[in-house]
């Protein structure tokens, strides 16, 4: 119970972020910056040069660019921001983990999130898409939240520029970005968690990072195929680069939907009896469904196989599995779900159990507690309880 009553302390520091609620409403950055002891610094006009002209960027662009924002953002960029506090405590599991190092068991630990979406669009059909993020949420009682972790300093996160090709084809490129990024994964639950939270699509949606390409293809009916790589910026597609590539097709309809999804990632180790310039891959393949019945939660279900390239023959697969409930409760939402993450063949599963319930205290801020258990199959390890709580605005 040491973990339930450190965590007496979590609807205290709720109430003590409550005052600070953020609504979204429109601000003049100029104003604020009279507040400044330094009364030249104006956010909104620092990127001004008024030495020089401003030109179109494209010649025959007249029209897309508006030049007559005397050098501040365009009236087509937004700008959202968000902001996650946690707190939480793990108890049980293996603490000697790389991830916990000398952190307490069941000690109550406390982190945050913060980031910045920068979206621009120059033909009104196109979206250049930037996002910047800072945070410290890597201590092993918020982990499972899967929060910024980069330090205080923001730190460019994603650069993404999307488009239409014709009536039905959608491109997107982009850096540091899934190469996943188009591809529909037919799940309707939306929990916390981070083992959770892909519904068993763990790989095959791609998410390697990099520089990435991808495609999607809608044909109207509710049918989406689509395309991703992602590969190292350093050396694309090349024999010693780790690429990844993935295929994905989905079909939506009022109330359900089925997708399934195939990734191939190439594998560092190198096949038994093999040369050494030839390297293995691994090749996944993941099922998703979900169903909402009229006037009930929706159910959601994933499962994806793998095939590792390289291993022993005793250990070249591995399995993934989910299922999960979720729906309104009163004026927030709650769901509870099960499921496993790449375990190998003949191995034990390790199910994680978790419930959750999402509540919105107004426009911009929601709090979300979350409980959870990891089962754990190594001889003396006990099983991981958790319980965790965030607190997200969006402004």
């Amino acid at each position: 119970m040491k973990i339930f009553q450190r965590l007496l302390i979590a609807p205290a520091a709720l109430g003590l972020l409550a005052p600070i609620t953020a609504n979204a409403s429109e601000v003049d950055l100029v104003e604020i910056s009279n507040y400044s002891d330094v009364e030249s610094i104006e956010f909104a006009n620092s990127f001004n040069n008024d030495d020089s002209d401003i030109n179109p960027l494209l010649a025959g662009g007249e029209g897309l660019v508006d030049d007559s924002h005397d050098g501040s953002f365009s009236e087509t960029t937004t700008a959202s921001f968000s902001a996650d506090m946690y707190v939480g405590s793990v108890d049980g599991g293996d603490q000697d983990s790389t991830l916990a190092g000398v952190q307490e068991d069941s000690a109550v630990m406390a982190g945050y999130s913060f980031q910045i979406d920068l979206n621009t669009s120059f033909t009104g059909e196109d979206s250049l898409d930037i996002s910047l993020d800072a945070g410290n949420a890597s201590g092993l009682g918020v982990a499972e939240f899967d929060g910024n972790s980069s330090g205080d300093g923001l730190r460019v996160d994603g650069v993404s520029y999307t488009f239409p090709v014709g009536s039905s084809t959608t491109v997107i490129v982009g850096d540091n970005t899934d190469g996943s990024a188009l591809f529909t994964t037919a799940c309707a639950y939306g929990g916390p968690s981070n083992t959770l939270d892909d519904c068993a699509n763990v790989n095959a949606g791609i998410t390697n990072g990099g520089a990435m390409i991808g495609a999607a293809y809608d044909f109207g009916n509710g049918l989406t195929t689509a395309f991703g790589y992602a590969g190292p910026e350093s050396g694309l597609a090349t024999l010693e680069s780790k690429d990844a590539y993935g295929f994905n097709a989905a079909y939506t309809a009022d109330n359900y939907g089925v997708s399934v999804t195939y990734g191939i990632v190439d594998n560092d180790e190198v096949p038994n009896g093999a040369d050494d310039n030839v390297f293995s891959v691994n090749k996944y393949t993941a099922l998703n469904a979900y169903y909402t019945p009229e006037g009930l939660p929706s159910i959601s279900v994933g499962y994806e196989v793998a095939d590792l390239g390289g291993a022993t023959p005793s250990a070249d697969e591995s399995t993934s599995f989910f299922v999960g409930v979720s729906g309104d409760v009163g004026p927030g939402t709650a769901g509870v779900a099960l499921g496993y993450s790449d375990i190998l063949e003949d191995a034990d599963e390790e199910y994680m159990y978790e419930a959750y319930y999402s509540y919105p205290i107004n426009d911009g801020m929601t709090v979300t507690p979350l409980f959870f258990v990891k089962e754990k199959a190594t001889t003396g390890v006990d099983d991981e309880t958790g319980v965790m709580v965030k607190t997200s605005f969006s402004f």
